[in-house]
């Protein structure tokens, strides 16, 4: 399940701990990312059902300006936008670029 952006949800650990209602997951998660964004992620905030599903969303996910930006263009994701690769994206790659390689491989 590839998102906007072109991260993998299914490999993304909010996400599994959501769909498995995981209380342990949440927590390894919340102290995981707490550390690696340095911001204070509580286990609650732990909750998302995948980008493109009307569920719940991670917090940043949630307030994505990629994904608000294919939502409104009806874009399944950026590798399908005549603008590829806008600077907006081109940041974001540099923070992840495995959802870099996975955009790429979706344009070819």
């Amino acid at each position: 399940m590839i998102a906007y952006c072109g991260l993998d949800c299914l490999k993304c650990d909010a996400y599994l701990a959501t769909r498995e209602n995981n209380r342990t997951k949440r927590q390894e998660t919340a102290e995981k990312w707490s550390q690696m964004y340095k911001h204070d992620i509580k286990p609650e905030q732990i909750n998302c059902t995948g980008c493109k599903s009307s569920g719940a969303k991670f917090f940043h996910c949630g307030h994505c300006d990629i994904r608000q930006c294919c939502t409104s263009k009806g874009i399944e994701h950026c590798a399908a936008c005549d603008q590829y690769v806008c600077d907006m994206l081109a940041g974001f790659i540099k923070l992840a670029p495995e959802a870099g390689l996975a955009l790429e491989r979706l344009r070819q």
